[in-house]
């Protein structure tokens, strides 16, 4: 059932490279964004000086607050995965008049935003079933880290559920897979997806490239990857054809979020769809349309015909982990 009057929300997207606040006023699943400012993130001590900050600045009054949150949340308090910020929405509700305080992981967050969507806010890059794709779904997103979440489905709804199954072993599958394995438990002990399926883990493949193909970084790429952020200069170079390892590194890369992303339909029988968020996806949406993906998420030996009815779609609004919080807290107030 939907609220019977819009209800304001502040919302959060709280990540380990920036934070985004918004006033959003939500009619079910109709949003209306009031006011959004952005930070970075490691500028700032901790979410309640920017909470502060901003709600300084807009002077509008709302009835509730969530954020969403990139690490593991603990009940009511969250340790930032990527952030030295420790946040207690008690101590937020205590300081602020801001209503109840939710506390959500944002991969769960990114979830519960997917319904606030329209269809041009979609890509699909594989139809599955279509109508009769119905049933759990999940969503992987590659930013900063890589997070993953569930959404069970209950006969009408979807209600999503958070994980950390993005600090789950990597599995290589092939000989160059082991070998990047090798190098990576050698600088980092322990080798979880997130440290190939993110922005950081696309700097660690290229790396690996360069030892395993015996082959030298040019300077103006030395030079791009030092001036401003590595991935988005090695994404560029392989977009633009400038590198062969730069391409074979986007290839790989593309072909592992392809495995992952199968790995978590099958764990959470997603029949209702699988979904690509994050900052990353977007930005590489031409790599992602190749075979390449779709043909290591369907590679699951005697699950592929499974697999293949599950619908893929990548998420292009990069305000859903702002829309999601806002849509849970509305729904918290019903």
């Amino acid at each position: 059932m939907k609220p019977s009057h819009p209800i304001r929300v502040l919302a959060g997207d709280i990540g380990g490279t920036k934070t985004r606040l918004a006033i959003i006023e939500v009619e079910g699943t109709r949003l209306k964004t009031l006011r959004e400012r952005t930070w970075r993130s490691r500028e700032h001590a901790s979410l309640r000086a920017i909470v502060q900050a901003f709600l300084e600045q807009v002077q509008i009054p709302v009835s509730a607050a969530a954020f969403g949150i990139a690490g593991p949340v603990r009940g009511r308090i969250a340790d930032a995965t990527n952030l030295p910020w420790h946040i207690d929405a008690d101590e937020l509700e205590k300081r602020f008049a801001i209503g109840p305080v939710s506390l959500l992981n944002d991969l769960e967050a990114n979830a519960w935003g997917i319904q606030a969507l329209s269809p041009d806010d979609l890509h699909e890059l594989h139809p599955g079933a279509g109508a009769e794709a119905v049933g759990n779904a999940a969503i992987i997103a590659a930013g900063t880290g890589l997070g993953e979440a569930g959404m069970y489905f209950d006969g009408q709804r979807h209600r999503p559920f958070a994980s950390e199954g993005g600090h789950s072993d990597f599995s290589p599958c092939c000989e160059l897979e082991i070998a990047l394995w090798r190098h990576l438990a050698e600088r980092f002990g322990h080798v979880s997806w997130e440290r190939v399926l993110a922005g950081p883990g696309l700097v660690n493949i290229h790396a690996f490239l360069r030892q395993h193909r015996h082959a030298e970084t040019p300077a103006w790429l030395a030079e791009a990857m030092r001036q401003g952020d590595p991935a988005a200069a090695i994404s560029r170079a392989a977009g633009e054809g400038r590198d062969p390892i730069c391409e074979e590194t986007l290839e790989l890369f593309t072909r592992l979020y392809g495995a992952e992303a199968g790995n978590l339909a099958l764990k959470h029988m997603a029949r209702g769809g699988l979904y690509i968020g994050g900052g990353i996806a977007p930005k590489i949406l031409g790599w992602l349309k190749r075979e390449t993906f779709l043909q290591a998420f369907f590679a699951k030996g005697r699950m592929r015909p499974l697999l293949e009815r599950i619908p893929v779609r990548v998420i292009l609004n990069d305000r859903t982990a702002l829309y999601g919080p806002a849509v849970f807290a509305a729904l918290a107030r019903q």
